[in-house]
C-alpha cells in the first residue's frame, strides 16, 4: 500500500517541479520584456548619433560618452536656463507642477473620500457618482472648455495654466472613499464619545490610517502630471515655460536631423523621477492599489 502512494507520489511531485519551471520561465520572460525597453533607453544616450544607427545595433555602447547629456542641459544661446532651450528649467518646470499636483490630488482626495465614505449629508450617494461619471469621460472632452477657461482668465504660458485643470484628481477621491468603507465605524463613535471635533478625528486617526491609499494616490497622480503631454503642449508656448516632455519632443523635432542619442537622454532623465517616486511610495503601492476591490 505505501509503495503505490509513493508511485502516485513521484509524478505529482515531477508535475510540481515543472510547474514551479514553467512559472520562473514564464516571469523571467516577462521581465526581460519590461526590463529590455529601459536597458536599450539607457544605454542608447550613452551612444553618439553614428553609434546609435549602426546596423547591427550594438547591444552594449563600444564608445561610451555624456555627450548627449551635455547637449540637453549644455542650452542655446543663453545656457541652461534661459537660452533657447533651457533643459535644465523644463526640468523644474516637470518637478515644479507634477509635485503640486501630486500634493494637492492626495490634499483633496483625502478630504473628499473621507466626506463621501464617512459623513452623512444629502447628496452623498449623487455627489460620488458625479465623481466616478467623471472618470468616465474621454480626456478629449475637456480639452475645449478647459483651453477656454485658461484663455479666460489670462493663464496661457503659466503655472496655474499648467496646475489648475488638475487640482482634484477623480480616481484618488475615488480610491480614498473605497478605503474609508473599510475603516470601523465604532472607531470613529469612540473617538466622538471621548470629545474628539471632525477636524480631530479626520487628522489624528483617519489620515494616518490612509497612508496606504493616499500613497498610491502620490504615486498615480505624480506620473500622470509628470507625463502630461498634450494639455502641457497646449498651454505653453514659451521654450521657458516648457515641461521636460514638451521641450524634448520640441528640441528633437527642430534640430536639422533626428538625433536618436538625445532622445534617449532626454527620455532617461524623465524617467528617473518616477522611478524615485515609486521607490519611495513602494511599501504603500501594492497596499494602496487593491483597496477599491475590497469593499464598495
Amino acid at each position: 500500500m505505501s509503495e503505490q502512494a509513493g508511485q502516485t507520489q513521484l509524478p505529482s511531485t515531477r508535475l510540481s517541479r515543472l510547474g514551479r519551471w514553467v512559472s520562473w520561465g514564464l516571469l523571467l520572460i516577462a521581465a526581460t520584456a519590461a526590463i529590455l525597453p529601459l536597458y536599450w533607453m539607457t544605454t542608447g544616450s550613452l551612444k553618439l548619433q553614428s553609434d546609435a544607427m549602426k546596423t547591427p545595433p550594438e547591444w552594449f555602447p563600444e564608445n561610451p560618452t555624456v555627450a548627449n547629456y551635455e547637449k540637453l542641459f549644455g542650452g542655446q544661446e543663453g545656457g541652461a536656463w534661459s537660452g533657447k532651450r533651457p533643459a535644465s528649467r523644463w526640468l523644474v518646470n516637470s518637478l515644479l507642477v507634477a509635485v503640486s499636483i501630486s500634493v494637492s490630488a492626495v490634499f483633496t482626495s483625502a478630504l473628499a473620500g473621507y466626506a463621501l465614505g464617512k459623513l452623512s449629508f444629502p447628496g452623498r450617494r449623487i455627489a460620488f457618482w458625479l465623481v466616478v461619471a467623471t472618470m468616465m469621460l474621454p480626456r478629449q472632452v475637456s480639452l475645449i472648455p478647459l483651453y477656454l477657461m485658461v484663455v479666460g482668465l489670462d493663464w496661457m504660458d503659466s503655472y496655474p495654466g499648467l496646475i489648475a485643470p488638475f487640482l482634484c484628481y477623480p480616481f484618488g477621491i475615488f480610491l480614498v472613499r473605497q478605503f474609508m468603507l473599510q475603516v470601523p465605524d465604532e472607531l470613529l463613535a469612540a473617538a466622538r464619545i471621548d470629545g474628539a471635533g471632525p477636524w480631530r478625528i479626520f487628522w489624528h486617526i483617519v489620515l494616518p490610517m490612509s497612508r496606504p491609499a493616499l500613497g498610491a494616490v502620490a504615486i498615480f497622480s505624480f506620473m500622470g502630471a509628470w507625463n502630461e503631454y498634450l494639455w502641457q503642449l497646449i498651454v505653453t508656448n514659451r521654450p521657458g515655460m516648457y515641461t521636460l516632455p514638451v521641450g524634448v519632443s520640441k528640441l528633437v523635432t527642430t534640430l536639422s536631423q533626428f538625433d536618436l542619442g538625445l532622445a534617449m537622454a532626454g527620455a532617461t532623465v524623465a524617467f528617473l523621477p518616477m522611478l524615485a517616486v515609486f521607490v519611495l511610495f513602494q511599501r504603500y503601492f501594492v497596499q494602496g492599489v487593491s483597496v477599491g476591490a475590497l469593499k464598495g
